[in-house]
């Protein structure tokens, strides 16, 4: 059996690669081939091409990669047409991976969708290419089943996979002793993977910060950088602020468990935050334009996905082109100066790790998509 699993970014590289291991354990002479990152590659997936390494977002960063991504879907098409893999996974990254699928789907070869990108919440017409082009969506968030079922699309809850990493995820307890051993509250800062990110956002968190410490004297201030590049940038700005920051790069899950709170962008890191139990702010700084743009296409209450789990704001969400430094550090002020209101909200972050945490996603995608694969009528495909 050969299998095309394809990831564009990096969380979309450690959900492939847990899955690659979890089919492989199954089943140990089926190929992997495809797009990703390393995580994928040293899971044993042939890689075609490194794309979780082209992560990219805004107009003019998609824009100046449109050739690279025209290229790379040829090179898949040509791949289909010649090795005929036996089914197509794709992750997440509907820019890419939604023509991607009306290639596959083209050539004959089901695909699936394993964490499907989050159309619900803005761009939703997207759904009648997944109707026409995917076999079936397996679906990570308990809401995201009856939408695409309402919508003509079939579908099979898997669950997140995130849960299946944080579940394994081993800690370093030297770093964790050593940060402990310090007195003060730590507010823990978590700008994003991607460089427009860092960049959009690290610096209205640093100012945030400052806020904090001018009434909370005692805090002290963690950093988690993806690569040493944006922690550099994170260090200039610090430098400027006059603040006790501390910018780690590679230590995103230590930095999440020592938080007694957290500012961060929206994302999946959402998730980790509340497996934690750790009370936080999301911030995701936009310019005016695409401010009042996403605030027009938007459908759905909340952007931070713990938010639309709780079906409540847990986590205040701050998604303008303003400085909200102000009302940001007034919130995490308010989990530090008081407990109970900070025990409240772990109690309610736990009861919705209880309800919907649960690990084995790629397990229970792997045990689909073999079981799937195994059982399908070939598909027939108009010359």
């Amino acid at each position: 059996m050969k299998l095309f699993i394809s990831a564009g970014e990096p969380s979309g590289d450690l959900h492939g690669a847990n899955l690659t291991r979890a089919i492989g354990e199954r089943s140990p002479h089926v190929q992997f081939v495809g797009f990703g990152g390393e995580r994928m590659r040293e899971a044993g997936a042939d890689l075609l091409y490194p794309m979780a390494n082209l992560a990219v977002m805004g107009v003019r960063r998609v824009v100046s990669n449109l050739r690279t991504f025209f290229q790379l879907g040829d090179r898949a098409e040509a791949y289909f047409k010649k090795h005929r893999p036996d089914a197509v996974v794709l992750i997440d990254y509907p820019g890419f991976h939604l023509p991607l699928a009306t290639r596959a789907r083209s050539a004959g070869i089901p695909v699936y969708y394993f964490v499907p990108a989050q159309i619900w919440a803005w761009k939703t017409w997207r759904v009648r290419r997944v109707r026409r082009d995917f076999d079936t969506v397996l679906t990570a968030l308990p809401f995201e089943e009856e939408w695409y079922r309402s919508r003509g699309v079939k579908t099979h809850y898997v669950g997140h996979p995130y849960y299946d990493e944080l579940a394994a995820q081993p800690l370093d307890a030297g770093f964790l002793a050593g940060q402990r051993a310090q007195r003060g509250p730590i507010v823990s800062l978590l700008p994003g993977s991607r460089d427009q990110e860092v960049s959009a956002n690290a610096e209205l968190m640093l100012a945030a910060a400052r806020k904090i410490h001018a009434q909370r004297p005692d805090a002290r201030f963690l950093v988690a950088a993806f690569k040493e590049s944006q922690a550099a940038r994170i260090r200039d700005h610090v430098a400027i602020r006059g603040i006790p920051v501390d910018v780690c790069v590679g230590r995103t899950p230590e930095i999440i468990e020592l938080a007694d709170a957290c500012v961060a962008v929206s994302g999946s890191v959402g998730l980790e935050m509340m497996y934690r139990g750790k009370p936080a702010v999301i911030v995701y700084r936009l310019g005016a334009v695409v401010n009042w743009l996403v605030h027009r296409l938007v459908h759905v209450e909340y952007m931070s996905l713990v938010n639309l789990l709780a079906g409540q704001e847990l986590y205040p969400e701050f998604a303008t082109s303003r400085d909200d430094s102000g009302p940001i550090a007034d919130h995490v002020l308010s989990w530090l100066n008081n407990p109970v209101a900070r025990s409240q909200t772990v109690a309610k972050l736990e009861a919705i790790k209880a309800a919907v945490a649960k690990p084995g996603a790629c397990e229970r995608a792997a045990d689909f998509l073999l079981d799937a694969i195994a059982n399908r009528k070939p598909l027939l495909v108009a010359a």
